[in-house]
């Protein structure tokens, strides 16, 4: 089980939202680059980065930052990175900047067309992430319901060639309530390509019952607030999921 520590960008601060709400943010450093670091020293393979100002605008804001945390933390740890990825341009652009995965939400519900061509554009690159909401995707930065079913969009899109699904239950990120495992657990049986576990992940009984399921095919949880208020040990919990591996 890989865990990856978020990072989420609003006007060049870490912040953490409740349930995507961008009026609730909580300052946790005014320093993301730091805080890349700090990941990385805790041992973390893998970053989440999200440009929460882009999410909104659709375009990038926070480019400038997310540059430099790439430079600061080297090629050896990818980050996944989402929010204002729009278009091809702009992919491009981060990707030959370093980036290792860019993560489609908006765009991909509302124009698959381009998802399609992002995925033949660059293959290995591209995970889709599906916000939901009781089973319903959510798209511009959370803000607006639609009425796409996940597992549904989630095997369309297996099909255009994406890496993988990331997914998130909007009423339990950043709330600490602990991860919806029943539809992470649906959403994975019904693709075969990795399914990347978020929101609500609060401690290491999270962290176990995600290892106990691994075999249907989550692969990977984003872990968030939970690090930042320090209700989970991240050094912990990574020990705890490389057991799990071992075994």
């Amino acid at each position: 089980m890989l865990l990856i520590p978020a990072i989420d960008i609003k006007d060049g601060r870490c912040v953490r939202l409740r349930q995507g709400d961008m009026n609730s943010a909580t300052v946790f450093s005014e320093d993301p680059v730091a805080m890349a670091r700090h990941w990385v020293g805790q041992g973390a393979r893998r970053l989440h980065v999200v440009d929460l100002n882009g999410a909104r605008s659709g375009r990038p804001v926070n480019e400038a930052v997310i540059r430099r945390i790439v430079e600061a933390i080297g090629a050896e740890v990818p980050v996944q990175l989402g929010g204002g990825l729009r278009d091809l341009d702009t992919i491009e652009r981060y990707i030959d900047g370093g980036i290792g995965f860019v993560v489609i939400g908006t765009a991909a519900v509302k124009s698959p067309g381009f998802l399609h061509d992002a995925c033949s554009a660059f293959g290995g690159h591209v995970i889709v992430a599906l916000d939901a909401r009781e089973g319903k995707v959510a798209t511009d930065g959370w803000s607006k319901l639609t009425g796409h079913d996940v597992v549904d969009l989630a095997v369309k899109f297996e099909d255009y060639g994406v890496e993988a699904i990331l997914y998130t239950d909007i009423g339990r990120d950043g709330m600490l309530t602990g991860v919806n495992l029943d539809a992470t657990v649906a959403l994975a049986r019904a693709v075969k390509i990795p399914v990347i576990a978020s929101g609500g992940v609060a401690t290491m009984e999270d962290i176990e019952r995600l290892c106990s399921v691994q075999s249907e095919g989550i692969e990977a949880a984003v872990l968030g607030r939970s690090l930042y208020e320090g209700t989970l040990d991240f050094r912990a919990a990574l020990e705890r999921a490389d057991r799990e591996d071992a075994q």
